[in-house]
């Protein structure tokens, strides 16, 4: 689970609709950087999305045929992508797009081939864990007393002791102040 040499460790955050991903991305997001990592993300939509609606200068470039419109300013950029009939990216490919930095934290991409912190809320319990079918989930976030297939269990808010995991299953180090020490725990 190690990172190999030259490459950004990857952490993906998978479970089914209303689990608590987005929030616990978020959450991991802003431990990662309060303890110095630079941390990049990418989102699996299962829908037809849009960043550049209406008449805006992007969104009418999209629309006239640009295959790639870049939007940038002072503050942020973007790069939009039309597929048209292309397959949709792998994950592979898509970190490959990313600048460099020290943690990538995938959201969704349930059977994608990386280490995987599965997150379970009451209101989704209707699914099956997928824990039981996927070797790459390494550990369990739940609201919930739950069954991890020997993996270990974290209450799904206690983001210090998940983040504390992440770094020691990735080998990740803080920089700067020393990333507090946590241990797993059935909630």
């Amino acid at each position: 689970m190690k990172r190999a040499a030259g490459h950004t460790p990857v952490i993906g955050i998978a479970g089914w609709k209303k689990s608590g991903k987005t929030t616990l991305v978020e959450r991991l997001v802003g431990e990662f950087t309060r303890r110095g990592l630079k941390v990049a993300t990418v989102k699996h939509a299962h829908h037809d999305f849009q960043i550049d609606q209406g008449q805006t200068d992007s969104a009418r470039h999209r629309r006239a045929g640009a295959s790639q419109v870049a939007v940038v300013s002072a503050k942020r950029w973007a790069l939009i992508g039309e597929l048209d009939a292309a397959p949709e990216p792998e994950l592979a490919q898509v970190l490959t797009w990313l600048a460099p930095c020290d943690l990538v934290i995938v959201e969704g991409y349930k059977s994608a081939r990386i280490p995987k912190i599965e997150t379970r809320r009451r209101e989704a319990l209707g699914s099956k864990p997928l824990v039981q079918a996927d070797t790459n989930i390494i550990a369990v976030a739940a609201d919930h007393a739950a069954e991890a297939a020997g993996r270990p269990v974290f209450a799904l808010d206690d983001v210090a002791a998940i983040a504390d995991f992440i770094a020691l299953s990735l080998g990740l180090a803080a920089k700067g102040a020393a990333a507090p020490a946590g241990t797993p725990a059935n909630p």
